[in-house]
């Protein structure tokens, strides 16, 4: 059966706006004795890599649900046959000495490859929602930055449409002054928020989350 020309014109258009966005998220290779090391020092190297292996499925499922294209970043080798399906993310290797210059790289490349919505998400957060990166695509409408803030210091998203100087540079990642530091460099952009969440470093940290209360 033949498709209407409207019905074709928009299913391209809905392609072509899908492809301008693209979520980037930030992976280590899920080893034992090699994630959530603070926490491992609580609950001992399994359970710190079961409570690492089931933040990374959350992650999966709420960035499936976005429409936009994916691209996960591992830390030391591209995994395969492993959660992230080949078919929806695309696979690549972190690039640079510290976590800004690999994001910096990653975004980057990503608007290099025709990009023009960027958001990264952490990959440890257990209250992320599909609706927390489809939101920063649509303030990112109308705003130049669009960041999650974490309650240690930092952020567990961030959103941009271009690279404002210095955001990356200079600062003291997996410390509680990156947010306010990242703050100054976009003091002259406008800037959207979205809710403040934990992610999980610290034994304090599974406390209020259910699914982790076996650990305690």
């Amino acid at each position: 059966m033949d498709v209407p020309q409207e019905q074709e014109v928009a299913v391209k258009v809905q392609l072509s706006n899908m492809e301008k966005k693209l979520v980037l998220v930030f992976t280590r290779n899920p080893e034992f004795g090699k994630v959530k090391t603070r926490l491992a020092a609580s609950i001992g190297k399994q359970n710190a890599l079961e409570v690492y292996i089931h933040l990374l499925k959350h992650t999966k499922n709420c960035l499936s649900q976005v429409n936009a294209s994916k691209r996960v970043l591992y830390t030391e080798v591209i995994g395969q046959n492993d959660i992230w399906d080949d078919s929806l993310f695309d696979k690549e290797l972190q690039k640079g000495n510290d976590l800004g210059a690999r994001m910096k790289n990653a975004f980057e490349k990503g608007f290099k490859d025709g990009f023009n919505k960027i958001v990264i998400v952490g990959s440890d957060l257990p209250t992320l929602a599909s609706d927390d990166i489809k939101n920063a695509f649509l303030l990112l409408d109308k705003n130049d930055v669009v960041i999650g803030p974490a309650e240690d210091g930092g952020y567990y998203l961030l959103g941009l449409k271009s690279i404002p100087d210095g955001i990356f540079e200079n600062k003291v990642w997996g410390t509680n002054t990156v947010l306010n530091d990242t703050l100054k460099n976009i003091s002259t952009k406008k800037t959207a928020f979205l809710k403040m969440k934990n992610d999980i470093d610290t034994l304090e940290d599974l406390k209020n989350i259910p699914e982790f209360k076996k650990y305690l």
